[in-house]
């Protein structure tokens, strides 16, 4: 019996550790050939002396349960280097298919003592990130369809965050950073669809490297023996069925998961509508309307996705 990823490829950044490398072994274990791809700075923040150990040390990994996969130790915010990425794909395993943007940063401050670099850091790995890599696959892609004279296999995942659904008073950085991640998302998917190419997002909540202080003492394993609810284990089958043939209808969508739980995020629906009784509205008229309709909300109420699922930010 074959295996739903077998005879494709992959690319995975920010691979080295927590849910990107969950994500390299489930796809490998799904039977895709993987490039594990990772910068290898021991910080959260990006700090330290890249590395190539921990990309190679997840590919050794999935070679060694028999499955294929090379490492690269490579700035995905780069674009040059982003461009070496889908070029090593390319070259190793003649093509690729499947890409999951996951490599990210946190440097975490309110908005009123953060500074520029720390919001063009965080930016910049993000979102510049995953448009990088997602610009050179769509090359790809495109030129194979043409050549092909029809559609593609090609799959995009994309890493958003529950801190851009619910907010994040501590992170104005990385909840727009994720945000933008979701209109990449579904422009991509409109750009790429008649290429055969589907692109969707998730926002995982995992217990990891990025999130240890965020969740400490939070859905704690209950027993020695459990699995944290928040493992990255539990967000990896998700990103393998979405790389999957099975998931070709799904394209342009937001999906929140965690610890057995998906869930499946509408788009923003209108709430209140208006409409002046004159040409254009006046101030008074507006604040009858809007004035009415928020004193009616409860206080600090955002537009509801974080209250509706109960959700936390990671």
């Amino acid at each position: 019996m074959s295996l739903p990823l077998e005879g494709l490829s992959a690319i995975v950044t920010g691979a080295g550790r927590g849910l990107g490398r969950a994500e390299a072994l489930e796809l490998a274990r799904l039977g895709a050939c993987v490039v594990v791809n990772d910068f290898g700075q021991p910080g959260r923040d990006g700090s330290g002396d890249a590395s190539a150990t921990p990309a190679e040390s997840v590919a050794q990994e999935i070679r060694a349960a028999g499955g294929g996969a090379v490492a690269h130790q490579g700035d995905v915010a780069d674009f040059e280097q982003a461009r070496e990425l889908v070029e090593l794909a390319i070259s190793e395993f003649g093509k690729l298919d499947i890409l999951v943007n996951n490599a990210g940063i946190l440097r975490d401050r309110m908005i009123f003592s953060m500074s520029e670099q720390e919001w063009d850091t965080v930016i910049r790995v993000h979102l510049k990130g995953h448009f990088n890599t997602t610009h050179f696959a769509s090359v790809h892609w495109r030129a194979r369809s043409k050549a092909a004279g029809g559609p593609v296999y090609g799959r995009v995942i994309n890493t958003s965050s529950e801190a851009y659904l619910a907010g994040s008073a501590g992170q104005p950085n990385y909840a727009a950073a994720k945000g933008g991640i979701v209109g990449l998302t579904t422009s991509t998917a409109m750009a790429l669809g008649k290429y055969g190419v589907t692109a969707n997002a998730i926002c995982p909540r995992a217990r990891t490297r990025m999130t240890e202080d965020v969740f400490a003492g939070y859905q704690e394993p209950s027993a020695p023996d459990q699995l944290d609810p928040l493992s990255p284990e539990h967000v990896a089958p998700l990103v393998g069925y979405l790389a999957s043939p099975a998931a070709a209808r799904a394209n342009g969508q937001l999906l929140v998961v965690h610890g057995g739980m998906v869930a499946v995020m509408e788009r923003p629906k209108v709430a209140a509508k208006f409409d002046t009784a004159k040409d254009v509205f006046s101030y008074e008229e507006l604040d009858e309307a809007l004035g009415g309709f928020f004193a009616g909300r409860p206080e600090g109420e955002t537009f509801g996705a974080g209250e509706v699922l109960g959700l936390k930010h990671g």
